[in-house]
C-alpha cells in the first residue's frame, strides 16, 4: 500500500514540476505551500524555499495588494473554478521587481489538512506585444486612408470649381473632365493596389498571432520564433509601403528639397548592404566595385532611399544564389552609379512606362510591390539634378544607371 502511495506521489510530482505553466498552491491563510519550477522561472526565483511559507501577495504588485487581499479572501471562503481568460487585467511582480501581465485559472481542493486553492498562471507578455503591434498597424492604416480621402475631396472640389469657371469653353471643359477621369483612375489604382498589398502581410500577422497562442510548451520555442519572425517581416513590409505613400505625398506637394552634404559613398553603400543583407534571398551576394573619388556631394537621405529601393528591387526580382552588381565611378565632374541584377528583366514595351506612378511590368504582377518605388527613385534623382536610364532584357536581368553632376 505504501509503495503504491509512493508511486502515485512520484507521478504527481513529475506532472507538477514539469508542467508548462506556473502552478502555485495556497492554504486557507493565503500562505504558499507549493510552487512548481515553471512558476519559479516566471517570477525569477531560484528555488521554492524562497516562496513557501510566504503570503501569496509576494507575487502581487503593491498597487493591487489591497484589492487582491479582499478578492482572494472571498475566493477562499467561496471557492469556484475560474477558467483562463475571464476578461480581467491581471499582473504579477517578479523577484527582480518587474511587473508582468498574467492570465490565471483558479481551482481548489480539500483534504484532511484543510482547503487549498490552486492558481495556474500564464505569462502573456508576448501575446500583448503582438496585439499592440496589430493595433498600431490598424491605426496607421486608418490615418493613411483619412489623408488619402482628404486629398481626393480637395482635388475633386478644385476640379469642380474649375469646371464651373470653364463651362463656356468646350476645349477647357473637355480638359477638366479628362483630369477628373485621371483622378478617378488614380484613386481606383490606389484602392486596388492597397487592398492587395496590405491583405497579405496583415493576414500573415493575424494567422501567426493566432498560432503563437497554441505553442505553450518549452519545446515549441522554435515554432514561436518562426511566427514572431513572420510577424516582424510583415510589419517591415507594411512600414515600407506606408513610407512610399508618405514620400509620394511629399513629392506631389513639393515639400522635398535637396540638402547636399559631403560623405564617403563607398563606406555608405557597403554599410547599407550589411544592414539589408538579412532581408535578401538565400545565396544573393553583392559584387561592389568603386573607382575614382570616395568623397561625394549628394543629399545623403535621398540617396539612401534610392539605394534601398534599387537594392530591394534587385533582390526581389532575382532568384536565389544570384549576384547583385553595383559599380560607382566618381570624378570631379560627375558621379555614375550603376546597379545590375540577373533577374526576370523587363520588356521593351514596359520600359517605356517604368517610372510612371503605380505602373508595374506585366511579368511582375505576381510579385509584391506598389508600383511607386521607381517613380519615387526618378523623382529623388531629379531633385538632386541627376538623370536615370535603364537597360533590360527579359529573362536576363536589368541595369539601372544614375548620373549626378558634382
Amino acid at each position: 500500500m505504501e509503495k503504491e502511495l509512493l508511486r502515485e506521489q512520484r507521478k504527481f510530482e513529475a506532472v507538477f514540476q514539469n508542467a508548462s505553466l506556473g502552478i502555485v498552491v495556497i492554504d486557507e491563510s493565503a500562505t504558499i505551500v507549493l510552487a512548481n519550477n515553471f512558476l519559479l522561472q516566471q517570477f525569477d526565483y531560484d528555488n521554492a524555499a524562497e516562496l513557501i511559507g510566504k503570503k501569496l501577495e509576494i507575487l502581487i504588485p503593491d498597487r493591487y495588494q489591497s484589492t487582491h487581499v479582499h478578492d482572494r479572501n472571498n475566493f477562499i471562503k467561496h471557492p469556484a473554478t475560474r477558467p483562463m481568460g475571464m476578461g480581467r487585467d491581471l499582473f504579477g511582480i517578479t523577484k527582480k521587481n518587474k511587473e508582468i501581465p498574467l492570465e490565471i485559472s483558479l481551482s481548489s481542493y480539500s483534504n484532511e489538512e484543510g482547503v487549498f486553492s490552486i492558481a495556474f498562471i500564464s505569462d502573456i507578455t508576448a501575446r500583448l506585444e503582438v496585439q499592440n503591434k496589430l493595433r498600431e498597424q490598424r491605426l496607421a492604416l486608418a490615418a493613411m486612408n483619412e489623408v488619402m480621402e482628404k486629398k481626393v475631396k480637395e482635388r475633386t472640389a478644385t476640379l469642380q470649381d474649375t469646371m464651373a469657371k470653364l463651362e463656356a469653353s468646350k476645349d477647357q471643359l473637355t480638359l477638366a473632365l479628362s483630369k477628373e477621369k485621371d483622378l478617378g483612375e488614380l484613386k481606383s489604382a490606389f484602392v486596388s493596389m492597397a487592398s492587395h498589398e496590405f491583405r497579405t502581410p496583415l493576414s500573415t500577422i493575424l494567422s501567426s498571432a493566432s498560432l503563437l497562442a497554441k505553442y505553450k510548451l518549452t519545446e515549441d520555442q522554435e515554432k514561436r520564433d518562426k511566427h514572431v519572425q513572420r510577424i516582424k517581416s510583415s510589419v517591415i513590409n507594411l512600414t515600407n509601403i506606408l513610407n512610399e505613400f508618405l514620400s509620394l505625398g511629399k513629392i506631389e506637394e513639393g515639400k522635398i528639397k535637396a540638402h547636399f552634404s559631403v560623405f564617403n559613398i563607398k563606406e555608405f553603400i557597403e554599410q547599407q548592404w550589411q544592414e539589408m543583407s538579412a532581408l535578401f534571398k538565400p545565396g544573393q551576394e553583392l559584387e561592389f566595385t568603386h573607382t575614382g573619388k570616395e568623397i561625394v556631394t549628394l543629399d545623403e537621405n535621398l540617396f539612401k532611399n534610392i539605394l534601398i529601393n534599387l537594392l530591394s528591387n534587385a533582390s526581389k526580382f532575382s532568384s536565389e544564389n544570384k549576384k547583385i552588381f553595383i559599380n560607382v565611378n566618381a570624378s570631379d565632374r560627375e558621379l555614375i552609379f550603376t546597379i545590375k541584377d540577373k533577374g526576370i528583366g523587363i520588356s521593351d514595351k514596359d520600359q517605356e512606362h517604368l517610372f510612371e506612378i503605380f505602373f508595374r511590368a506585366k511579368n511582375a504582377l505576381n510579385i509584391a510591390g506598389t508600383g511607386l518605388g521607381l517613380h519615387i527613385v526618378s523623382k529623388y534623382t531629379e531633385i538632386m539634378n541627376g538623370n536615370i536610364s535603364i537597360k533590360s532584357v527579359l529573362g536576363e536581368g536589368t541595369e539601372i544607371t544614375i548620373k549626378f553632376i558634382q
